[in-house]
């Protein structure tokens, strides 16, 4: 962690108990922002060569735009993939796989989450990157994949759930965060808050979020998604922990294949070409 990191969470952290000794809920109104802010989210972007050739999209959600970019295939396949980034990324990261997609044939769609790379905003949270999504899906749709990294798999399987039609739909998970208390769980191991403000936190989120955190989970939208699923995990991530997976490779759920590596870690692993190779082999699997 760099400097300027430990000193902000110093500082916050001090904050936070000093507004917790006369308002709990206060200063889980305050934690909760810091949740929900993702890093660096005002950093100057350059943009690869390949995006300057592609269509630029946006769309409202709520009072913020959200932006965009479609890539068609000179060779159509007609079938639409969607790129999900995740916490603190945004599209451009994801330039090889908007290659690799557009050469197998497919309209290729990516957009930066609210409060991330070019679409507007200050928060991010699950369900507001599920509506994001969408929306999207609504707009642009209807996609036949739909790819999610960290926080971006996490928001697109609870979309995906919710979409019609899925027998002819795909979803790839790569290191998905698997479970909103564990990331919870982590926020308090910086922060340390007592007892009654950890209360008021997850009270506040049940209020903003209308759903209880163990539903805000891959765990509980992959039972209701009957579509092919592909999830890539490796056993060194330290952020999405592999643990939080071995319940669900214990289940052995039918429509779930199943890629664990080791030593990827959990942002290397989404870079690695084999990894690529295998997600472009799952999507273009289901066109035969």
């Amino acid at each position: 962690m760099k400097l300027s990191q430990r000193l902000a969470i110093t500082y916050y952290k001090t904050k936070i108990h000093t507004i917790g000794l006369v308002s709990p809920r206060k200063a889980a109104e305050m934690a909760y922002k810091l949740f929900c802010t993702p890093r660096n989210q005002r950093k100057k972007l350059k943009e690869p060569p390949l995006f300057h050739k592609a269509e630029k999209l946006a769309l409202l959600l709520s009072d913020i735009t959200i932006r965009g970019f479609r890539f068609t295939s000179p060779k159509p396949n007609g079938n639409k993939i969607l790129i999900l980034h995740g916490f603190s990324s945004y599209s451009y990261k994801f330039e090889k796989y908007v290659s690799l997609f557009k050469k197998q044939g497919f309209e290729v769609n990516t957009f930066d989450a609210p409060a991330h790379g070019l679409s507007d905003g200050k928060l991010i949270n699950a369900l507001i990157y599920k509506e994001a999504i969408l929306k999207i899906e609504a707009s642009f749709g209807p996609f036949y994949g739909i790819m999610g990294h960290s926080l971006g798999g996490l928001a697109g399987s609870l979309a995906f759930k919710e979409l019609p039609n899925q027998s002819s739909r795909r979803l790839v998970l790569v290191a998905p965060a698997i479970r909103t208390d564990r990331a919870i769980e982590h926020f308090y191991s910086l922060f340390s808050p007592d007892q009654k403000l950890m209360n008021a936190f997850e009270q506040l989120i049940k209020e903003m979020t209308h759903e209880s955190i163990e539903n805000i989970s891959v765990v509980h939208a992959i039972k209701h998604i009957s579509a092919p699923i592909l999830w890539i995990h490796d056993k060194d991530d330290k952020i999405c922990p592999f643990v939080d997976l071995i319940p669900i490779l214990n289940e052995k759920p039918s429509n779930i294949q199943f890629v664990i590596t080791e030593g990827l870690g959990h942002s290397r692993i989404y870079k690695e070409a084999s990894i690529g190779n295998t997600i472009d082999h799952f999507f273009r699997e289901g066109l035969n």
